[in-house]
């Protein structure tokens, strides 16, 4: 079965302090124009999305310098809900994995204190990450870390990229399953809004 762990992309989800706020509108509708459109204006940053090295490396990689087939496979699953500083026990993590974060911040988006209350990931926890050789790192909260986002750049210094605003991990209920990531094909992509989508085990099947 598969579990949509993807925000979606309308005007009530908050942007980061300082980013614009999205525009959707509709654009023609049948009435008026013979079809129906949407206008859509927000940043490559916007509701569930993933960051690439170049979102604050100058010469780091766009999505585009990864094959496709690098946004899917298999992912392990940390639940650290409580853990204001996150700090887990890799042994399990293998080289090439996804690995998410279940943090539970996720269910606060639509409160006032969303950007100033949450948890980050400890520098250790990054470091052991980054010598499993991950290929991503994904958590349901707008980011793993705070100013001056010294863990956002010690993965991208790694190639790591990192999933943001992930969503529904509560409904996942084993620590492996296989993630599909598929950003919009941006050309020299910084970031972009994603669909992140996790197939698991049918335990009724």
């Amino acid at each position: 079965m598969f579990i949509d762990l993807t925000l979606p992309i309308d005007s009530r989800i908050p942007v980061f302090p300082g980013s614009p706020v999205p525009k959707i509108s509709q654009f023609a509708t049948i009435d008026a124009d013979g079809w129906n459109e949407k206008l859509l204006n927000f940043t490559s940053h916007f509701s569930t999305h993933i960051d690439a090295p170049k979102h604050m490396i100058e010469s780091g990689k766009t999505l585009s310098d990864y094959l496709i087939d690098s946004y899917i496979g298999e992912t392990i699953l940390f639940d650290v809900c409580n853990q204001p500083i996150i700090d887990v026990d890799v042994s399990e993590v293998k080289s090439g994995d996804i690995v998410f974060f279940f943090t539970g911040h996720s269910k606060h988006i639509y409160e006032k204190d969303y950007f100033d209350n949450y948890p980050v990931i400890s520098e250790s926890t990054i470091q052991k990450l980054i010598k499993k050789n991950i290929s991503i790192l994904g958590i349901d909260s707008f980011t793993p870390d705070n100013e001056p986002y010294l863990i956002h750049k010690l993965l991208f210094s790694h190639n790591i990229r990192i999933v943001e605003q992930l969503t529904n991990l509560e409904q996942i209920h084993q620590k492996r399953f296989k993630c599909y990531i598929f950003p919009l094909n941006i050309a020299n992509a910084d970031g972009s809004p994603c669909r992140v989508v996790a197939e698991i085990e049918n335990i009724d099947g």
